[in-house]
C-alpha cells in the first residue's frame, strides 16, 4: 500500500489517514509551495500541484481558480492570519488538513530567523473545528498525535503524553 519506513512520524501519520479518505484518481491542491510532504505523497503516487507561495491571506486566486477535488493542507493554517478566508476559497469538496495544536507548556512558535515563519494561530482541537464548521466544512473523522523528542526536561516529557498535532478530513457542506 505505501512505505511505512519514513523516519518522521508526523509524515507517517498524516500518510496513513490520507490513505483513509482521498482516492490516488484525485486531483489535489496542496497549500503552499512544494515540500518534503507533497513529494512524499507524489512518490505515492498521488496527484499533487502546490500553490506557488503567494501570500494567501492576500491573493486566494490559485485555490479560486483550481479544478482540484482535494485541497491539502498540512501545517498552513496556523501561519495565516485570515484562515476563514482560504477555507471559504476553496471550491474542491474535500478538506485534509492538520495544525500543530496548541500546548499549554510551550509559546506559540516564532522563529528567530525568518520573519515570516511563525505561527499566528495555535489552535485547540474545538477551536479548529469551529472554524472549519463556520467556514462550510463538515468533520468526518479527525485524529490527534504526539511528537515526542528525546531531550531531557519537563517540557520533553509532557510532549510523550500531550497530543501536539491534529488533523481533520472534512466535505464541503452543500
Amino acid at each position: 500500500m505505501y512505505e511505512k519506513t519514513y523516519p518522521n512520524k508526523r509524515f507517517k501519520n498524516t500518510l496513513e489517514f490520507l490513505y483513509k479518505h482521498i482516492s490516488k484518481d484525485s486531483k489535489v491542491l496542496d497549500l503552499g509551495v512544494s515540500n518534503p510532504f507533497s513529494e512524499i505523497m507524489k512518490k505515492e503516487g498521488f496527484q499533487v500541484s502546490n500553490t506557488k507561495g503567494e501570500d494567501l491571506d492576500l491573493n486566494t486566486e490559485a485555490i479560486e481558480n483550481s479544478n482540484a477535488d482535494v485541497v491539502t493542507a498540512f501545517e498552513i493554517f496556523e501561519h495565516l492570519l485570515s484562515p476563514f478566508t482560504v477555507l471559504k476559497s476553496i471550491k474542491a469538496d474535500k478538506l485534509v488538513a492538520s495544525i500543530p495544536l496548541r500546548l499549554w507548556f510551550s509559546p506559540a512558535y516564532r522563529s528567530k530567523t525568518d520573519l515570516w515563519d511563525r505561527h499566528y494561530h495555535e489552535f485547540e482541537d474545538w477551536q479548529f473545528d469551529w472554524l472549519l464548521e463556520k467556514a462550510g466544512w463538515k468533520i468526518l473523522d479527525r485524529q490527534k498525535w504526539t511528537n515526542p523528542t528525546k531531550k531531557l526536561g519537563i517540557r520533553p516529557i509532557l510532549r510523550w503524553f500531550t497530543p501536539r498535532y491534529y488533523i481533520v478530513y472534512a466535505e464541503k457542506i452543500q
